[in-house]
């Protein structure tokens, strides 16, 4: 069973030969910008959560968690009794996102550094598997959908929250905003990217395998004011 509500907010992940890295990179603009996401995106990883009726003792995944992703609210969601590990391939992420579970005493949080393609673990480890703006940033997340699928058990949840980029507006029409998303969606796809993965994240989920699969679309509207009204520019800023 999955369920992809998909949110307009973008990250960028390029690969370079064998290596993979976060494009925009790892300065302190970045990692607060990270954190702040975390909050604003918090009422949709909630929505996800409350539709797949996650529970206590579960043992959840957060793939490409960054600093902060979702862990703090997997760790609420399973409790004392389950167990929440954080993924992600940025060794610097890695050791802020330690440093968060620590900080804010979250014992059942381990984050650990890894591909989200190849991962150790077996078959069905997990009864559920978050990501949020983790495909749309990479080559080739078919990948990272197979392995999703291989490591949910039966019956578990794959949960993702995933970006249509081209379906950022600005009203009334401004010729710098046009610009700004010519250049942040041709990042993209220099990178191998696809910005506007959104709209396909259930094809994807299917071909991999993975079955009760529901989509919903949203789209924000923020008011003046609001952080994620300058995330583009930020974005690009933190890659220049």
């Amino acid at each position: 069973m999955i369920t992809d509500p998909t949110e307009i907010a973008p990250g960028a992940i390029v690969e370079h030969a064998s290596a993979a890295a976060y494009a925009i990179g790892s300065n302190p603009s970045e990692r607060a910008r990270l954190h702040r996401q975390a909050d604003e995106l918090w009422p949709h990883s909630l929505a996800l959560l409350d539709q797949v009726g996650a529970k206590a003792g579960w043992n959840a995944l957060d793939l490409g968690c960054g600093p902060r992703g979702a862990l703090e609210l997997l760790s609420e969601r399973v409790g004392p009794t389950g167990h929440v590990t954080g993924l992600d391939f940025d060794p610097q992420h890695v050791a802020q996102a330690r440093a968060l579970a620590s900080d804010q005493g979250l014992a059942n949080v381990a984050v650990v550094h890894g591909d989200a393609r190849r991962t150790e673990w077996p078959p069905g480890a997990f009864d559920l598997i978050h990501a949020r703006l983790l495909l749309v940033t990479i080559p080739d997340p078919a990948k990272v959908v197979a392995e999703m699928a291989r490591l949910v058990r039966p019956g578990g949840w794959v949960v993702g929250d995933e970006a249509d980029c081209s379906t950022h507006l600005c009203y009334p029409a401004n010729a710098a905003w046009d610009r700004l998303a010519e250049i942040f969606i041709e990042s993209f796809r220099l990178d191998g990217a696809d910005a506007d993965l959104g709209r396909r994240l259930s094809e994807l989920y299917r071909a991999a395998g993975l079955v009760d699969v529901a989509v919903e679309a949203r789209a924000d509207m923020y008011p003046v004011g609001h952080s994620r009204r300058t995330v583009r520019l930020d974005i690009l800023q933190n890659m220049r």
